[in-house]
């Protein structure tokens, strides 16, 4: 099991909006291009992209998705409580 993860993510206040980027991911939409025009992260200018983190440094919901996910994959519509995330795991 690996104790740190590279993940890129999406982060928007309405769920409707989080199902609506989802949708367009698995249609084949670009994440780092969502990300730039959609995120209200500050990473947006980088296309999500966050620093590699070690288990304990982000918040629970988020974190459990992030170390679950495989290199490449697009998680569902994650629920924080500062808003929704869709999250992609980098390495």
């Amino acid at each position: 099991m690996t104790d740190k993860v590279k993940v890129s993510h999406i982060f928007v206040k309405k769920y409707s909006e989080a199902e609506q980027i989802l949708e367009e991911l698995r249609h084949g939409a670009d994440f780092n291009n969502l990300a730039k025009t959609h995120s209200l992260c500050t990473t947006r200018k980088d296309g999500g992209k966050l620093p590699e983190f070690s288990k304990g440094r982000m918040v629970k919901e988020f974190e459990d998705v992030a170390f679950k996910l495989n290199k490449g994959e697009i998680s569902g519509v994650v629920k924080t409580k500062i808003g929704y995330h869709i999250i992609k795991r980098e390495e």
